[in-house]
């Protein structure tokens, strides 16, 4: 995967409007905002996005599930387009090492964009919204799925070039958002005036929105050939931090930002004071890793090339988030931990 260069988030969020940073909040030293511990919590491994044959996939659902358990994955949501699979008619696949969560890919569109938002812990189908804008139509599927108490997160927004950042940030009462899938046709990296999908975050973080990234599969093709051009599975997954395999548990975990995002490497702890984070790379092979330190506009702040990257405070930041890229090019995503100097604002 490729990225894009400092200067763009910047232009991006200067589009916007200012940064998330208050005249108050200026004139202070940041420190890190320290997320609650869990006593008890693990890694659990998962994937949101995943579609079968009850939409547009090739495999079964029991065998889809199936793929994922065998491959060691903790949980896993079935995201079929506006349907409702009930994890309970597949409940001999589940036990104490895995766990299926309802969801569905609410989907809908406005003109010739596609709006498609996944909805992790629903008990029903939600029927998918219309509107007469593109906001209204985003915005009244994010509300459909709030509703239910369930958790959205916003899918793909490059494919077809259709959720633009501006619409992006305009959205309230969301905090999730793709910024990898493993699809062939979904433009992750973005192209010609349209910013990729990490440089649409940096811009939506600094100008005071709060999200948090995932990385899916978007799984459709689990037969034939696994090859760049199909949308296979065990492209992309999160690791969430939790206590143990519940559904209610693990959204909502999802939801406060308690996960990495990844494509390959794998991170064994997260700590965080209130002047440092680091972290602990577990190494594949002779694999080796760079990992870098990222802050509002998408400026690189620190690089370090270890297996326990670390970064201490300089005092101006509002938020670091984290970058790690192996040598083949596979990348993990660390949720932005954000600092006293970050304020959210309200879109309008």
């Amino acid at each position: 995967m490729t990225f894009l260069p400092f200067p763009r988030a910047l232009a991006l969020a200067l589009a916007l409007g200012a940064a998330g940073l208050s005249r108050n909040a200026a004139a202070q030293h940041a420190r890190f905002l320290v997320p609650d511990a869990s006593p008890g919590a693990r890694w659990l491994k998962g994937n949101t996005h995943t579609h079968t044959t009850n939409s547009d996939g090739d495999t079964a659902p029991e065998a889809v599930a199936r793929w994922y358990k065998s491959r060691k994955y903790d949980f896993l949501v079935l995201s079929d387009h506006n349907v409702f699979t009930d994890p309970a008619t597949l409940a001999s696949l589940m036990d104490s090492t895995f766990l299926l969560i309802a969801g569905e890919e609410v989907t809908t569109g406005f003109q010739k964009a596609a709006v498609h938002v996944n909805a992790l812990g629903v008990t029903r189908v939600i029927a998918a919204p219309r509107d007469s804008t593109l906001l209204g139509t985003v915005q009244k599927t994010v509300d459909a799925i709030r509703a239910e108490r369930a958790v959205p997160h916003i899918n793909h927004p490059n494919l077809l070039w259709s959720i633009d950042t501006a619409t992006l940030f305009r959205v309230k009462n969301d905090r999730l958002l793709e910024i990898f899938n493993g699809h062939p046709i979904v433009h992750n990296v973005g192209g010609g005036d349209w910013p990729g999908m990490e440089d649409a975050w940096d811009a939506l973080l600094t100008r005071g929105k709060k999200l948090y990234g995932i990385a899916v599969d978007d799984a459709h093709h689990f037969q034939g050939e696994f090859e760049k051009s199909r949308a296979n599975p065990g492209r992309g997954w999160v690791v969430v931090r939790a206590r143990s395999r519940d559904a209610r548990e693990i959204v909502t975990a999802l939801d406060e930002g308690h996960f990495y995002a990844s494509t390959g490497p794998v991170i064994t702890d997260i700590a965080v004071s209130e002047s440092a984070l680091s972290l602990t790379i577990s190494r594949t092979g002779d694999f080796k890793y760079t990992t870098q330190f990222v802050g509002a506009n998408g400026e690189i702040l620190a690089t370090d090339k270890t297996l326990s990257p670390s970064y201490r405070l300089r005092g101006t930041e509002s938020y670091v988030r984290v970058r790690v890229v192996d040598s083949s090019g596979a990348t993990a995503w660390i949720q932005p931990v954000f600092t006293t100097r970050y304020r959210e604002r309200a879109a309008p």
